[in-house]
């Protein structure tokens, strides 16, 4: 069978299978994503390799991989563009950002500091060879910190409460979070990536300051004149939407150069376009249902061909179990402490941290960015994934379970 319509066959079944089981979580009140990501462990070799193993061979043979890889590369860019657009702090929120703050910033070291506390119990056992301790805990406190800001903004959108103060909280206090982890994230994959030679090391961190000094002081400037000169009314035709995405692709490049993940380069690009809801609804609608519905399903597909059922045997199962628990713990005590902190009510403040402890395809997002970095190898990727969905699965019951289903009365957005 030629190349091509090896790929097609698998993009038929990776997308048929994302689609079914996105359609079975959505009736049961979940996000498409968790369908989609479970879909990824359902093909890896975790069941179908282990049920029909021949047939998985057939159909994703190690050698015919390639292709795949670049469509979820693509995706991933793009994606990451998107996420960079679209995080901003809220309409409002600006009087509110000491909480925002709190629990923002209580969100991201508690998490941190479990990590930390469980990596002296993996490192022997789970971190591949050569790999430090360092490098090692580092990432695992990384891992714990990320919040899936698009998938709480989805979640509140839905629920009528974007405007409400919960959920103006929740989402300013994502933001701050998801910053500090992707800081955090991207100085320990310069340290891996330079061995933990501290010139190299610096080198790196200098070249991505200059990035960041380009992207936020010369070309943000310039896309805003640019798109208020060519697109005032949100819309940029073919020939704009095609420079911003050769922007995307060469800032993910340039990080890609300096020893670090594409992913940090396009989250950067699309932070660097003015917070325009028109233009971001036409980045959306023109950029995220590619990204989303064809090419993210590669990604988790291709996620799932990285887990291994050795992540569920007796033995690792308590390191599956305590990654869970500092997952959860982390998240729902520390931002949730941080929302108490800030003045609101118990059911209040766990609803809070109900939200900030959904992961989703962030979590995948780091996890990916770990596994090419060499610092985890296929069982705690295999774990973190099930933590992932795990910690995305909970989050509407426990929100649920925190307003007991009470709806927030909506609040004028410039109310302090």
């Amino acid at each position: 069978m030629g190349q091509v319509p090896h790929l097609l066959l698998q993009l038929a079944v990776i997308l048929a299978t994302a689609r079914v089981l996105a359609l079975l979580l959505q009736r049961v009140g979940q996000p498409p994503v968790i369908g989609e990501m479970v879909a990824g462990i359902v093909l890896g070799p975790v069941v179908f390799g282990a049920a029909l193993p021949e047939l998985h061979a057939f159909v994703f043979p190690p050698g015919r991989l390639a292709a795949l890889e670049g469509l979820s590369q693509i995706g991933l860019v793009l994606f990451m563009f998107i996420v960079g657009a679209e995080l901003r702090t809220p309409d409002g929120a600006a009087a509110r950002l000491r909480a925002a703050g709190w629990v923002g910033v209580s969100g991201v070291l508690l998490p941190m500091a479990l990590g930390l506390a469980t990596a002296p119990l993996l490192h022997a056992r789970f971190a591949p060879a050569g790999v430090g301790f360092w490098p090692f805990a580092l990432f695992m406190a990384a891992s714990m910190a990320i919040t899936a800001f698009p998938i709480m903004a989805r979640i509140l959108k839905e629920r009528g409460m974007t405007q409400s103060r919960l959920g103006q909280l929740a989402l300013a206090s994502a933001a701050i979070a998801d910053v500090l982890a992707w800081i955090m994230l991207a100085l320990v994959v310069a340290l891996i990536g330079t061995h933990g030679g501290w010139g190299a090391f610096a080198a790196m961190l200098a070249g991505l300051a200059g990035l960041g000094a380009l992207g936020f002081g010369l070309l943000r400037p310039l896309l805003a004149r640019v798109l208020a000169r060519h697109a005032p009314d949100g819309r940029p035709g073919g020939a704009l939407l095609g420079s911003l995405l050769i922007g995307t692709c060469a800032m993910a490049a340039a990080t890609e150069a300096l020893g670090l993940h594409a992913v940090f380069g396009a989250f950067l690009f699309g932070a660097c376009l003015p917070r325009d809801d028109r233009l971001l609804d036409t980045l959306v609608e023109r950029l995220q249902h590619v990204a989303v519905l064809l090419l993210m399903p590669v990604f988790f597909a291709l996620a799932g061909l990285h887990t291994t059922p050795d992540a569920f045997t007796a033995t690792a199962l308590p390191a599956l179990l305590l990654i869970l628990a500092a997952a959860v713990l982390g998240k729902v005590l520390g931002a949730g402490g941080g929302a108490r902190i800030a003045g609101l009510g118990w059911r209040e403040a766990f609803a809070v941290g109900a939200l900030m402890n959904a992961r989703a395809l962030m979590e995948l997002i780091v996890m990916k960015v770990g596994l090419d970095a060499g610092v985890i190898g296929a069982e705690i990727f295999t774990m973190l994934m099930v933590m992932a969905i795990a910690t995305t699965l909970m989050t509407t019951p426990l929100l649920d379970l925190g307003l007991r289903r009470r709806r927030e009365a909506v609040l004028p957005t410039a109310a302090p």
